[in-house]
């Protein structure tokens, strides 16, 4: 197939964003990620959905004892794609875990090592990064990237504004020149959630 890149665009589906799992950082990457597809679109390369997909038994499974949410029912509405980024020239693939395992039938017709895949979505910490390391064991030659502009560390950004709330006061404290690393960590984190994660 005559395409030179690939975009991967992962679980960006109704429940993670605005349903029983959905957050107001995964909202905020919704215009990186339909800017981001709508360049591959307009450039004739291949943009492929994952979607999570459970079913009905959901918490029976290891997953739904461990995070008892149910979510991304098949059919129901919290398990198609957002509206805001939903594509019709777009493919779709349906997983039932965090990574999906049929890369290698699927791009079965590609020149895959003379190709770049770029990968974004949610969330980056379990399933985009889950699909990131089967990708690149199976194509260890082919360039593999993620836009962090368009996907979000659920877990890791939510504990850090945990912390910067219990220490506010220190940070606070630190003057130019020492301790300079940490507060452009806060600087970035405050750029991007604004003041209130202070109050």
């Amino acid at each position: 197939m005559k395409v030179s890149k690939i975009l991967i665009v992962v679980d960006m589906q109704n429940d993670f964003i605005s349903g029983t799992l959905g957050t107001k950082e995964a909202q905020a990457i919704v215009p990186n990620v339909k800017k981001k597809m709508k360049e591959y679109v307009d450039n004739g390369d291949h943009v492929i959905f994952t979607m999570d997909t459970h079913y009905e038994n959901y918490m029976e499974t290891l997953e739904g004892q461990k995070l008892p949410i149910k979510h991304c029912i098949k059919d129901t509405d919290g398990w198609f794609i957002n509206a805001n980024v939903e594509e019709t020239k777009c493919e779709h693939v349906c997983k039932e875990t965090f990574g999906y395992l049929g890369w290698k039938e699927k791009f079965s017709d590609y020149h895959i090592n003379q190709m770049e895949i770029e990968i974004i979505g949610l969330c980056t910490d379990i399933c985009v990064v889950s699909n990131a390391l089967i990708l690149r064991a199976m194509y260890p030659n082919t360039k593999i990237t993620v836009d962090v502009k368009c996907a979000f560390l659920i877990e890791l950004s939510e504990t850090l504004v945990e912390v910067l709330k219990a220490y506010t006061n220190s940070f606070q404290k630190l003057k130019p020149g020492n301790g300079t690393s940490l507060k452009a960590c806060v600087k970035a984190l405050i750029e991007e959630y604004g003041k209130d994660i202070f109050e």
